[in-house]
């Protein structure tokens, strides 16, 4: 809640979810009736991120700060501003739908098609690095029955650090699922020995995130008493003053939670938030001040430079959502009616080495995945072997469910809303949008990490202006229901393709989902009342940027006209970005290899656009200090005499690359929760300077 209402951007957290659930139940692990073990971690951040997500996934960061800015001309009534209890019923009825509908698109995309799903993966080899241990078989995948032959290559840990201890598959059980399990041999002194490894690379990791956490609750602190330090006139020092470079909205706030988030986005994320910065505030802010076209002050998003860019970053968006997804459509097309006339896909390992120059983002180095072979598909199509059928949701269930949790919905939209502002016919279409967008999101995902749910949310306001044409507040509710479905069957198709790779059950899971999600209806309602009762919301500590963001794209979609001369710059942005996303998809297997990786993020482009600079400055530290970091335990040699080696070489040595995604949340996790500190200090009225 607090980093969106700042900046409109949230992190899944499931690295941070699964690492705080270990190092919770660690210290009890001897008094556990039934262990903590990678199951469990499981179990523990699909609940977690169904909880931390539903900001986002409801609307608090977005829709609903939008309906509280409406005017008479958009809305007869003028803002619409819900109280708790509506709230919350507007959280309960599109929290559910989307998770429903999720479960069927699991056999397709994670056990026949076997999408990557990127950050599945790599939380499922944070779980499995976190809890190595003498006693687990090595994590394996699920396999079908009659490949042994080649199991024997397969058998080793997802993740491998300069800590991780060397297994020797010798033979293969199986279970009463069908998983096969390597079993480990080891004689007695080394497992002494990898005991003692594993204890002092916790030590080193709970070391880490420690000071981490402190030094960012530490300045999150000192940020309410000396309020100067979150927003530093660094460049007006730099210049001598000779320029006023806070009016236009540059000055460095150096936050400790910035920088882990820049991290954990990675340097390619960043630096594409970092060109959009430049151009829209560098170039672009100055232009249209200057010559008229935003005469108004720069922090203005009616009149001012702030409010002009602010269309460009949204026809980027839309751009690049709208061709990314129409990609993903017709590949899917071309897969499935292929998939009908020949036979299934091969498989091979790509080894490390053919992944180093994917080594940009934090969460990707600890990835190592099976990829899909499109050629040679002269065997016959091996599907993987999937959960036992007393751990899948069963059909009827889903069935149920999912009208269930439309009705829900529909329901909700009529008694918060009434059915003058969007008729039941409306929000019934409004989730059947959803639904088809969402399988779209979900493909997505799957193979480029990306949610795009912004982009949904604008397909479908650009939907709804055909339907409903005129109606504003009608419009933001339904793009509001889109987002809520993509962002709940994203989250879960993540966590689910964790669990397969570390045998979870999906039924745990899903209940894990529908638990963690019924309970931030209430949790995230409540901190959104607490925070707009001690904040001004749209205010100077948090502007809300998407609000504006979802509010411009319904007046745009209604007929509003567009603040002058914007319309060109929009349509060269567009057309630009929707060339660059045809490039980057020409060839996938070669997007972060040669020219390619050089194309910008459109997505990361326009949150660097309209988010002012300060929010992308300290985020392209981060990114660097990650690069950094991995290119520092990537060297083969290494100058034992070195600063860096003095300081961090035990860290590289037993803890490795995940060393910095734990720094990365140690840094967000010590601001997000000093963050209420200083919400209490302010609801106190205790005096700062």
């Amino acid at each position: 809640m607090y980093f969106g209402l700042q900046t409109g951007w949230i992190s899944m957290m499931s690295l941070q979810a699964s690492l705080l659930g270990y190092a919770a139940f660690k210290p009890f692990r001897h008094k556990l009736d039934t262990p903590f073990g990678p199951i469990e971690n499981v179990v523990l951040q699909t609940t977690a991120v169904a909880t931390a997500t539903m900001p986002l996934a409801a609307g608090f960061v977005g829709i609903i700060p939008a309906l509280g800015l409406l005017t008479t001309s958009d809305h007869p009534d003028g803002p619409i501003i819900l109280p708790g209890w509506q709230l919350i019923l507007w959280s309960l009825g599109v929290a559910f739908f989307g998770v429903f509908f999720a479960v069927p698109l699991r056999k397709q995309t994670i056990i026949r098609e076997k999408l990557r799903f990127p950050s599945g993966t790599a939380t499922a080899q944070m779980i499995s690095l976190l809890h190595q241990d003498r006693k687990e078989p090595v994590l394996r995948r699920r396999h079908q029955s009659g490949r042994d032959s080649v199991l024997a290559h397969e058998d080793r840990p997802l993740l491998e650090s300069a800590s991780s201890p060397t297994y020797s598959p010798t033979s293969t059980s199986s279970t009463q699922s069908g998983v096969a399990l390597t079993p480990i041999s080891h004689s007695e002194q080394n497992l002494s020995s990898q005991q003692s490894d594993n204890e002092e690379s916790w030590t080193l990791k709970l070391q880490a995130l420690i000071i981490s956490f402190s030094l960012s609750s530490a300045y999150t602190l000192l940020s309410y008493f000396f309020p100067i330090i979150y927003a530093l006139p660094l460049f007006n020092w730099l210049s001598f003053n000779l320029v006023d470079f806070v009016k236009w909205e540059w000055y460095f706030t150096p936050s400790l939670s910035y920088v882990g988030q820049g991290i954990i986005m990675g340097l390619p994320t960043t630096i594409s938030m970092l060109l959009g910065c430049v151009i829209g505030w560098g170039i672009l802010s100055p232009i249209a001040h200057y010559a008229g076209w935003a005469p108004g002050p720069v922090s203005d998003w009616k009149t001012g430079s702030k409010g002009w860019i602010l269309w460009i970053s949204l026809g980027v968006m839309i751009a690049e959502s709208i061709v990314s997804l129409g990609i993903v459509l017709v590949r899917s097309i071309v897969k499935f009616t292929y998939r009908r006339k020949t036979q299934g896909p091969r498989y091979h390992r790509v080894d490390a080495d053919d992944r180093a120059s994917d080594a940009n983002n934090a969460e990707t180095h600890i990835e190592q995945e099976w990829t899909e072979e499109e050629e040679g598909r002269n065997g016959a199509e091996k599907e993987e072997t999937d959960a036992p059928p007393e751990q899948l949701v069963k059909p009827s269930t889903t069935l149920i469910g999912l009208a269930a949790s439309t009705a829900l919905c529909v329901c909700t939209v009529a008694i918060i809303f009434g059915t003058d502002v969007l008729p039941v016919r409306m929000a019934i279409l409004a989730v059947a949008v959803a639904m088809f967008l969402s399988i779209l999101a979900v493909r997505a995902l799957g193979e480029t990490d990306l949610n795009p749910v912004s982009g949904i949310g604008k397909i479908s306001q650009v939907i709804f202006a055909l339907v409903m044409p005129g109606g504003i507040a009608a419009n933001l509710i339904a793009g509001g229901i889109a987002e809520a479905g993509a962002q709940q069957a994203g989250d879960l198709m993540q966590d689910l393709k964790t669990g397969h790779l570390l045998q979870a059950s999906p039924k745990a899971q899903f209940y894990g989902q529908l638990i963690g999600s019924f309970v931030s209806a209430f949790v995230a309602t409540g901190a959104y009342k607490l925070y707009t009762t001690v904040y001004s919301i749209p205010g100077p500590e948090f502007p809300v940027p998407t609000a504006h963001v979802w509010l411009d794209m319904s007046r745009l979609v209604n007929g509003h006209p567009l603040p002058p001369h914007v319309t060109e710059f929009v349509l060269l942005f567009s057309f630009l970005f929707a060339i660059f996303v045809l490039l980057k998809e020409s060839n996938p297997e070669s997007q972060h290899v040669g020219w390619r990786r050089y194309i910008p993020q459109g997505i990361a482009f326009a949150i660097g656009m309209y988010n002012p600079p300060s929010f992308t400055l300290a985020r392209v530290i981060g990114g660097f200090l990650g690069h950094w970091w991995d290119r520092y335990c990537d060297s083969s040699q290494q100058n034992t005499h070195s600063i860096s080696n003095k300081l961090f070489g035990s860290y590289q040595r037993q803890v490795g690359k995940v060393f910095i995604i734990i720094v990365a949340s140690g840094f967000v996790l010590g601001e997000g929760t000093f963050a209420i500190v200083n919400l209490i200090l302010r609801a106190c009225d205790v005096p700062h300077f």
